[in-house]
């Protein structure tokens, strides 16, 4: 059950409402994460649950595991459209996805398919990886998602804030890899150069978008630094105080 957050007492006496104590306001923001991985992506993205932004409350969801591109997409849709027909809508709904191998023509499709169903894309080329390497340096040369590992693991122990005595090897199923990466790298750097990269590509040919991660949309949103959200979400709390 999503976590209930008050709405604070300077709004509220603002809009000339009183509030008793056993009347609460209650603003959850409900986003639904369908990944392609079963944990790399979900273990990352955990770290932002049930988290209060402003004036509302994050609570995440998540769906998929061990499926390919089009199925996380498909999925996505699914999903969404069953909450709508259950009059219980997400806010928002999120397919997380690699390039990796999958043919080019079909990672596009997915891409494109997701937009025309209000799904937002996270997608990665090649590797969600890339999104962790960011936040230490931009990547502006393609790399295979075996190079990751190594290139991740010697930015750690590069990193100035980085020290422990023992070599630091990268796990791509590591729980604390959220808080590896913002303690010896910059979330804000990796939304900085994930926003550099993607200016380079402006088609729709997805697949050849490399190196390119769309991991800061949803990581911004997460922040509760999505304008188009928040203004959503006041809407809501202005509905509820009057």
């Amino acid at each position: 059950m999503a976590r209930k957050v008050k709405i604070d007492n300077s709004i509220l006496k603002r809009r000339g409402y009183k509030r008793c104590s056993h009347e609460p306001v209650n603003i959850v923001c409900r986003i639904l994460i369908v990944c392609e991985g079963s944990k790399t992506e979900p273990n990352y993205f955990k770290a932002f649950h049930k988290k209060k932004r402003g004036l509302y409350v994050i609570d995440l969801e998540f769906g998929g595991g061990g499926i390919n591109t089009k199925r996380v997409v498909d999925e996505a849709i699914r999903r969404k459209t069953q909450a709508e027909l259950e009059n219980n809508p997400y806010d928002r709904v999120w397919a997380v996805f690699d390039k990796d191998d999958f043919p080019d023509v079909a990672f596009n499709a997915a891409i494109l398919k997701a937009k025309k169903n209000g799904i937002g894309c996270a997608w990665s080329n090649e590797a969600f990886e890339l999104w962790y390497l960011l936040h230490f340096c931009k990547r502006e040369t393609p790399m295979s998602r075996t190079e990751y590992k190594e290139a991740i693991s010697r930015a750690v122990n590069d990193s100035p804030a980085y020290k422990d005595k023992k070599e630091y090897v990268y796990e791509k199923n590591n729980p604390e890899n959220y808080s590896i990466m913002n303690k010896y790298g910059s979330q804000d750097s990796a939304i900085r150069n994930a926003l550099d990269m993607e200016k380079y590509f402006t088609d729709q040919s997805f697949a050849t978008h490399n190196p390119c991660t769309k991991v800061h949309e949803i990581v911004l949103q997460l922040m509760g630094k999505d304008e188009e959200l928040n203004q959503e979400i006041s809407e809501r709390v202005n509905q509820k105080l009057d």
